[in-house]
């Protein structure tokens, strides 16, 4: 049904094929449509298919703002479903087969022969067909009933003489639409029942917010679009009421929607606050002086700041688009002064430790060279030692795959040493014993009274130790050495001593400073007894000291 501009008292009362009447409304700015039939209409027309009766399809009022094209456009979607089905499913051709591809089909397989005919078992005659009985016709749905109009319908609203349904908004009354087909009491009861919907959305709307959980600001938009609904409804009923209500409603959530906006505000200055904090770590970090840094520290650091941004920017307030740009250069600006800096460590270091990985393989293969020399290689290992300290590190898993083949050619060469050593020491065997007796012969230096005597035996032994020649291990060599040269060194501190008491310069020049002492005696002997005769105390004290000093030197003399 449609909904028209209020009819006039002369314009006849259209009637449906049910013979309800039709509802109109007055045309707003709003376009107007025509509503679908109701499931009652829809239930006759399935039985009037089924029983192939004649049955009209039964018609309900509805709401001026139902869209035209509901009725037609269900049609055409059902009749399009249908065609699109048909087109969808494939043509069968028999003996022949699509290609998947886009290549030639396959040419078709020629039948095989069919085999050769078995004979069966004979076939069993088919029950008789027994007629079923005749489906009843289902009962045609009775017709909708109109419940009882409100008093407060009554109250609120009325019906004219030519259908238009009136509302009272203070002392004046507003036509809300047209009903002329329909009983007044089924007119007041379709628009107070759009009151009601009215009045059920503003109870939820003041339920949520009695509730709490809901956000204010969402609660005042809706409250204001609701209230733009209730503002010249097409509905019966205290719509004066409903609106104060609202505006209450709204009033109510002004308060909490400043709290609210403040609230949101602290917050998002605190994101900006912990996002220019992350920003300003982000920047020191770049600040530093990077080619002395501790580069796997640093990118644990930026790479947890990286964390904490996407954290904050996931589960944090949105910022304002322009801070929130501004601080991502800075952030972005110090990640890329770091990784620049960064790469160009680890590229330096690369080529440092290629030079050095160079280097070192070098020394290696020059290291493995020397094997066949042996124990003559070992020199120049050493020398090629101190050069592989001074190349540098390579890298630590290079430096020990190119250490272990160096040292391996240096195990080498000390292995071959080792194995001399054993040898060597193993023939001087006899050569220790040797020495070992001739220790124990010049023992008896020390006992020899004659010095000539002992140096003699001393000199015979020393040339008997040298002809037995080199022992080894030379620790062995060094510590027998060590026991000779002590005999050798107490035979010289003879040596020496006698060597004073006999030297003839040292007994000449003894008995020269004899003769001087003796001399200045007898002197000092004369001035004293001069000194005591005169009575010169002075002069006496004087003498006598420097007697008793001149006479201490005499007697040092062995004067």
């Amino acid at each position: 049904m449609s909904a028209t501009e209020p009819s006039t008292p002369e314009s006849p009362n259209p009637e449906t094929p049910n013979g309800e009447a039709a509802v109109v409304e007055p045309q707003t700015a709003d376009a107007t449509a025509t509503a679908p039939a109701s499931p009652a209409a829809e239930s006759a027309v399935a039985q009037e298919a089924v029983q192939g009766t004649d049955v009209p399809p039964a018609a309900e009022p509805v709401d001026a703002d139902a869209p035209a094209s509901d009725a037609d456009a269900s049609g055409s979607d059902a009749s399009g479903a249908d065609d699109a089905a048909a087109a969808e499913s494939p043509a069968e051709t028999p003996g022949v087969a699509e290609s998947a591809t886009d290549d030639e089909p396959s040419r078709p397989a020629a039948p095989a022969p069919a085999p050769p005919r078995v004979p069966g078992p004979p076939r069993v005659p088919a029950p008789p067909r027994v007629p079923m009985p005749r489906k009843a016709a289902a009962p045609v749905a009775p017709a909708p009933v109109v419940p009882p109009v409100a008093s407060d319908a009554a109250e609120w609203g009325r019906v004219a003489e030519d259908g238009t349904v009136e509302v009272r908004e203070g002392d004046t009354w507003r036509p809300v639409g047209q009903y002329p087909d329909g009983t007044p009491d089924e007119a007041l009861a379709y628009f107070a029942r759009k009151y009601d919907d009215l009045a059920l959305k503003l109870g939820t709307l003041e339920t949520r917010a009695k509730a709490g959980g809901t956000s204010a600001a969402d609660l005042t938009k809706q409250a204001n679009h609701l209230l733009t609904e209730v503002t010249d409804a097409a509905a019966v009923g205290d719509l004066a009421g409903l609106r104060a209500r609202i505006e209450s409603l709204v009033a109510s959530l002004s308060e909490a929607t400043e709290k609210e906006a403040a609230a949101a505000k602290e917050a998002l200055d605190a994101a900006i606050a912990e996002r220019t904090a992350i920003v300003e770590k982000a920047e020191e970090i770049a600040g530093r002086d990077l080619a002395k840094v501790q580069w796997k520290q640093v990118t644990a650091e930026m790479a947890q700041l990286f964390d904490d941004w996407q954290a904050h920017q996931q589960n944090g307030p949105r910022l304002p688009k322009g801070v929130a740009q501004q601080l991502w250069k800075r952030f972005r600006h110090a990640r890329s002064t770091v990784d620049k800096a960064r790469r160009a460590f680890f590229s330096e270091l690369d080529e440092t430790h290629k030079a050095a990985r160079d280097a070192k393989t070098r020394l290696v293969e020059r290291a493995e060279a020397l094997a066949p020399r042996g124990v003559d290689g070992i020199p120049a290992y050493r020398d090629l030692l101190d050069e592989w300290k001074a190349a540098g590190r390579a890298g630590r898993k290079a430096d020990d795959a190119l250490w272990a083949r160096f040292k391996a050619a240096g195990d080498a060469l000390y292995a071959a040493r080792a194995e001399q050593a054993a040898a060597e020491e193993a023939d001087s065997a006899p050569k220790i014993e040797a020495r070992e007796a001739l220790l124990e012969e010049a023992k008896a230096v020390a006992d020899e009274p004659n010095l000539k005597r002992a140096r003699a035996l001393l000199t015979r032994i020393q040339r008997q130790w040298d002809e037995i020649g080199r022992i080894f291990p030379r620790e062995k060599e060094r510590a027998l050495d060590d026991r000779l040269r002590t005999i050798e060194q107490a035979l010289k501190a003879r040596e020496d001593v006698d060597w004073k008491k006999n030297n003839p310069e040292t007994k000449a020049r003894a008995n020269d400073m004899s003769a001087q002492l003796l001399e200045a005696i007898e002197k000092l002997e004369a001035e004293l007894a001069a000194a005591e005769k005169a009575g010169d105390a002075k002069a006496v004290k004087d003498a006598t000291e420097a007697l008793a000093a001149r006479r201490a030197w005499l007697s040092a003399l062995g004067g």
